[in-house]
């Protein structure tokens, strides 16, 4: 590895005493965004005055995005939580519900480990205790580590991080071997860029800038997204597909690739493996059929497919002299959240290999570059200290299932108790009336570790009060560049707030678990993490380290698949019933499809709008919901519904509705908007139950049925009627 040249000579290399001198200290971005951010942090007398991107750090460009950007806002929020407290009285919000009285850290670690020991010790066994967690920090040790090492040594249920992105993450590992891409760089080279499910201006800044400069060098831009996105606004074409028919718009492409002979057949044969059962089954996917099952005009996936071949690589045009063009796609997880959201991943994820896009650095596909990650040191998880005999996994996109008193398919043994950190999810998980009703249970030991009382920790039986990025210390990597970070401590915690990791470590020492690993200090932590394959002296230097990796990994091949090729075939998946190839699969949910030009009438009488709930612009899923400037600028819960859907319903702007399905129901403020294609409505996510009309946030319509690949959650999967309130 390599790391920066340049460097900020005032870091500290810890916490310093409150003073009247002025500091700065490096960081990294916890939150889950592909972006990574390294940060400086400003500190007068021991308090954060400022938080800005580092300068020095390429991707960061010394930018950070409006929510980071507030991030001091958010540590020294009024409601922040900074004592240890325990619940009186019932479970839940509202009044005489969701109260805490304050105790000592002694008191809670004791009772918290006792009650644990308890359940552990009983017929149910340690598997009656779940660990629920994901990505409200992304930091390796503030995630995991000495959680990781509590859960195994008490044998506890694992939980199956499905959430966010196990479908697209399964889909890569299919058909390119691992979660690899283009860097992301190098798309400001791109000649053509498909921005295929990301509304990038809110959700990857820094991705943004290089399509930016792409443009101003004369790259044309495509959005491909159900929503007119803020993104689409600034492209040049976009394409508004009906949720869930990515796969359907992606073999179309292939289709006419094929029949007008836009291919490189010298890749295709050298480092792709299934291309011709692919041929035979793109075939079928005509311009007409795609845009009956898409919703769109048969004209644009022709000059779509027309723009993409341009940008072919071919025997033929290799050192002719003529400029080279390069087709870069960025796809993001929306995609990916309906029933056949891994078989799109895996029909978009063909597309470079078929015009040889991967042989130029400025060509490919982004979804993911964890897999460029440094191998993780297994010791940091603490896997060595798990029972021998395997233990159970339960879908974190299922808790309501899990949970639910009246489940019909209930785990054994029953859940008792559940310990949930850096995540919220009554608020983030699926089919959420269920998900509340399993939290509510007078019989189940709930201890939350947050920053917030959340919808969550208003149903905990323990609130623990956990430090913010700036009070602890961690070490990153990312999912949108290939650099690793570490955070340092630029303030002392607010409060008595502890981190994730001392909190389990008292825990370990409450259980009488006497392993050394678990005296370990966060420094050592983040030193062990990636044990010498990052220049450790560097991160604390920089607070940055580069990887060297190739320009363009797939140039001559070199998949990280058992063939070393493309799959378009997964001999993984091969079997009854399946032929290893991606295909279109309809939407669970599925009404009547729309033209393009109106609004859709629906085979179901009940619901027969398809609904969609991507996140708002100034939110992270349920993080930075109560910073005030932050909900100043988002305004209030919407659903953005098409015109022609609107007036078939006698709705206007303004109007409370009800949006339901036979989950229940969400009232909300209705935006008439053409940003809401036909057929379509838009909830933007996550606001907090507490803060909508009626006590219920959007997901209290989503379903718990999972996806093709992956078992990932399928928000976007979710058919829907509005009517006015």
């Amino acid at each position: 590895m390599t790391h920066a040249s340049s460097q900020l000579a005032d870091s500290p290399t810890a916490v310093t005493a409150a003073s009247d001198s002025t500091h700065t200290v490096l960081g990294a971005c916890p939150h889950d965004c592909p972006d990574t951010c390294s940060m400086v942090v400003t500190v007068q007398g021991g308090k954060a005055i400022k938080v800005q991107g580092n300068p020095a750090h390429p991707t960061t460009g010394g930018v950070l995005c409006t929510k980071v950007s507030r991030y001091t806002e958010r540590t020294y929020h009024p409601e922040r939580l900074q004592y240890p407290q325990k619940r009186v009285g019932p479970k839940g919000p509202g009044q005489g519900a969701g109260q805490f009285v304050r105790v000592s850290w002694e008191e809670a670690i004791h009772d918290i480990a006792q009650r644990l020991q308890a359940i552990a010790a009983s017929p149910a066994g340690p598997q009656a205790i779940l660990p629920y967690n994901y990505a409200g920090t992304m930091g390796r040790v503030q995630g995991g580590s000495m959680a990781s090492r509590f859960f195994h040594k008490l044998g506890a249920s694992q939980l199956e991080a499905t959430i966010c992105a196990s479908a697209g993450a399964e889909a890569l590992n299919l058909t390119y071997g691992s979660r690899w891409g283009m860097h992301m760089p190098y798309f400001a080279e791109s000649s053509l860029i498909l921005i295929w499910g990301s509304n990038a201006i809110g959700s990857n800044l820094h991705f943004w800038r290089y399509v930016m400069e792409a443009k101003r060098n004369g790259a044309k831009l495509v959005c491909i997204d159900p929503r007119r996105t803020e993104t689409a606004d600034k492209c040049h074409e976009h394409i508004a597909l009906l949720p869930g028919t990515d796969a359907a718009l992606a073999l179309g492409l292939m289709q006419q690739l094929i029949v007008n002979d836009w291919l490189d057949h010298d890749y295709l044969q050298r480092h792709t493996e299934g291309w011709d059962a692919l041929r035979t089954h793109a075939l079928q996917w005509t311009p007409e059929r795609v845009a009956a099952t898409c919703g769109i005009r048969a004209e644009q996936v022709v000059q779509l497919a027309a723009d993409y071949g341009a940008c072919r690589h071919s025997a033929q045009a290799l050192g002719t002299g003529h400029a080279e063009k390069h087709a870069a796609i960025r796809v993001n997880y929306g995609v990916q959240r309906t029933h056949g959201g891994g078989n799109a991943v895996r029909a978009i994820a063909c597309l470079p290999a078929l015009i040889g896009a991967w042989r130029h650095r400025a060509g490919g596909l982004l979804l993911s570059s964890s897999g460029f990650a440094p191998p993780l040191n297994p010791a940091l998880e603490g896997a060595h200290l798990a029972p021998a005999t395997p233990r159970r996994s339960i879908n974190m996109s299922c808790i309501g299932d899990a949970l639910d008193p009246l489940s019909t398919n209930p785990p054994s043994p029953a859940l008792q108790a559940v310990v949930v950190y850096n995540s919220n999810p009554v608020a983030v998980a699926p089919d959420s009336a269920r998900v509340k009703r399993g939290f509510a249970r007078e019989d189940l030991f709930t201890v939350v570790l947050e920053h917030f009382q959340t919808d969550t920790a208003d149903y905990a039986d323990y609130l623990l009060p956990a430090t913010t990025q700036l009070e602890h210390w961690d070490i990153h990597t990312s999912y949108g560049h290939t650099d690793v970070l570490l955070n340092r401590p630029s303030i002392a915690p607010v409060g008595e707030a502890l981190p994730n990791t001392e909190i389990f470590r008292r825990l370990a020492r409450a259980m009488g678990f006497t392993e050394p690993c678990f005296a370990d200090s966060d420094e050592a932590l983040c030193r062990m993490a990636y044990d010498g394959r990052v220049d450790f002296d560097a991160l604390l230097e920089h607070g940055f380290v580069h990887q060297d990796l190739p320009e363009a990994p797939f140039a001559q091949g070199g998949f990280p698949t058992p063939s070393g090729k493309c799959q378009f075939v997964s001999p993984a998946l091969v079997g009854p019933g399946n032929d290893g190839l991606p295909h279109y699969l309809p939407l669970r949910e599925e009404p009547h499809p729309a033209n393009a030009e109106g609004a859709s009438g629906g085979t179901s009488p009940q619901y027969p709008l398809r609904m969609i709930s991507p996140p708002a612009r100034n939110f992270l899923n349920s993080t930075f919901v109560n910073v005030q400037s932050l909900r100043k600028s988002e305004g209030e819960p919407l659903v953005e519904i098409h015109p022609h859907d609107a007036a078939a319903r006698g709705i206007q702007t303004g109007d409370v509705v009800n949006v339901f399905n036979q989950r229940g129901s969400y009232r909300v403020r209705a935006e008439v908007s053409e940003r809401a294609r036909p057929g379509v409505v838009v909830c933007l996510g996550i606001w907090w139950h507490k803060d909508s009309l009626e006590g219920h946030n959007i997901n209290i319509l989503t379903s718990q049925a999972v996806t093709d690949l992956g078992n990932g959650a399928t928000f976007y999967d979710c058919g829907v009627e509005v009517g006015k309130a």
